[in-house]
This record gives C-alpha cells, sequence and structure tokens, in this order.
C-alpha cells in the first residue's frame, strides 16, 4: 500500500494519516501467527514458553479484528460509499471472501498439520458485510450482543449436534475457528474504524477501552474459576495443553468461565477482543512517537 505522511497538527496533536499505525498491528498479527505455528513449544516452559504461549490464539483474535477494520476501509471509513463506488467496494470485500473459502479449502485438502483459518475469514467476511453502513455506537452493540449470545447458541447447537459433520455446520460452529464466535472480532474492528482516530486522546482512550476489556474477560475468568475449586488451572488465560480442540468435551471445555484463546466463550472473546484493543493502540502510539515508522 503507497501511502502518503501524516499531516500533524501540533496545536491539538493530531495526526490526519493514522494506517501506518494499523499496518504495524496486522504485521505483528501475522508474524505471532507465524509463531504460534513454527515457534517453540510453549509446553516447555520459562520466558520463551510464555512468550509462546501469547501467540495463542490472540494474534489470530487481533486479524479478525483488523479485518472489520480493513472492511470498513474499502467501503468507506468515515462515511459508507454510495452509489457505483457503494457497490463497487461491496464486490471487493465479497470477490476477496470468496477467494478467501477458495483457498482456505484447497489448503485444507492438502492435509496439512496447520489449521487453517482462510475459509473462516470469508465466511466472516460475508456475514459482518451488511453492517458496512451502522455507526460506531451501533456495531459496538452488535459486537457486545453477539459475543454475548454467539457461544451460548454455539454450545447448544454443539450439544445436539456434536458429531455433525456437513461442511457449513464446520465452518459456523464446529471447527477451529467456528464463524459464529468469531464474526464478534470482525464487528468489533468495524466499530473501530468507525471511530475518529486522528488523535492522541483517541489512541489512549482505544488502550485504556482494551485494558477494561482484558480485565473484564480474563480477569473475571480468573475469578470464576477460583471460586469453582479450579486456582489450579490455567484456563483463564492459557490453553497451552490443547484443552479447546473440537474433539475434546470435557467439562472444562464446556464450562462459559474459562477465557483461555479458542475456547470460544464470552468471556474469552472479550478477553481476546481487549488485547487487540491494546496492541492496536500501542502500534498508534508508537507511530506517534516515532515518526520514522511512517516512512
Amino acid at each position: 500500500m503507497v501511502m502518503k505522511a501524516p499531516v500533524a497538527d501540533a496545536r491539538n496533536g493530531s495526526v490526519v494519516d493514522r494506517l501506518v499505525g494499523i499496518d504495524l498491528a496486522r504485521g505483528l498479527a501475522v508474524f505471532g501467527m507465524y509463531a504460534a505455528h513454527l515457534g517453540p513449544d510453549p509446553g516447555e516452559g520459562g520466558l520463551v514458553g510464555f512468550l509462546m504461549e501469547l501467540t495463542h490464539g490472540r494474534p489470530s483474535a487481533l486479524f479478525a479484528v483488523l479485518a472489520g477494520f480493513s472492511i470498513l476501509l474499502i467501503t468507506g471509513r468515515k462515511a459508507p460509499k454510495s452509489g457505483i463506488a457503494g457497490r463497487q467496494a461491496i464486490a471487493r470485500v465479497a470477490i476477496r471472501a470468496l477467494v478467501l473459502l477458495a483457498l482456505g479449502s484447497i489448503l485444507g485438502c492438502l492435509g496439512t498439520q496447520v489449521e487453517v483459518i482462510l475459509e473462516y475469514y470469508g465466511i466472516c467476511f460475508l456475514l459482518v458485510l451488511p453492517l458496512h453502513r451502522l455507526s460506531a455506537y451501533q456495531l459496538g452493540l452488535i459486537a457486545a450482543a453477539t459475543a454475548l449470545v454467539l457461544p451460548q447458541v454455539r454450545s447448544s447447537l454443539l450439544s445436539v449436534a456434536p458429531n455433525l459433520l456437513d461442511p457449513v455446520f464446520n465452518l459456523m460452529v464446529n471447527g477451529y475457528y467456528p464463524a459464529v464466535t468469531w464474526v464478534p472480532f470482525l464487528i468489533a474492528g468495524m466499530a473501530i474504524a468507525r471511530l475518529n482516530l486522528n488523535t492522541l486522546a483517541a489512541h489512549w482512550r482505544l488502550g485504556l477501552a482494551g485494558v477494561a476489556l482484558a480485565v473484564l474477560g480474563h480477569g473475571g475468568s480468573l475469578l470464576a474459576l477460583s471460586s469453582r475449586a479450579l486456582t489450579e488451572t490455567s484456563l483463564w488465560w492459557s490453553d497451552v495443553d490443547g484443552a479447546f480442540e473440537p474433539s475434546k468435551s470435557s467439562f472444562i471445555v464446556k464450562s462459559s468461565w474459562i477465557a483461555a484463546p479458542h475456547s470460544e466463550t464470552t468471556l474469552s472473546i472479550v478477553g481476546s477482543t481487549g488485547c487487540a484493543m491494546i496492541i492496536l493502540a500501542a502500534c498508534m502510539l508508537a507511530v506517534d512517537a516515532l515518526p520514522r515508522l511512517r516512512k
């Protein structure tokens, strides 16, 4: 992407171009996903193991939030595009979604040992695209509602048909990145994209909101698990033991109080969204503090 240098306003600390921070966050998300699949085993412990555990699930959640942000970059961030431009933008997003679906399906057929996320992203793109005209407030409410309701819907569907092999059901409900519990990330990203992010204060507010969500999700999980005599478990933040693979069926996996990545619970979505917002805000603040990053 060719980017123009941002124009700074020294009087109020505002900066016109914020896309460099988004690109930096996207790069970190990609790097994190590479580390999760190709890096050392988190189970080895120590500092390296801890850092590797942080890359499990969180970079993909960040990438999903950024995917929602990107949808509004295409369809119109400050105001939705209309007319021919609007239809062309919608078509571009839809085509990208279909390409992701096709590529993901092909990679899945190759039998790769890496969990392929592309086809799930494709489905999510199509599901959230009709929301591209909504305001930040409306998108925020929908993100919160879907994070609260859809994990319960997924749990109910799995209890009725836990072994259903239908491809659509697998993409929507039973896969490694089920669309019903990943669309809240994209909607949250769309809500963030609708905000005015041209000031340092906005970046700090975004980061503080992320901290609040991370504490609510992971801290709430820790308190809930502690009250249920599960104080020795790390399920409030870690999936190092792989407890959340679709094939597992222990009572802990079905609990709605865990917040580890890929547990697909409300607390997990809230906590991971908060972490994504923290990283996004940190990248924007880094661009503010280090002008060389804009070049």
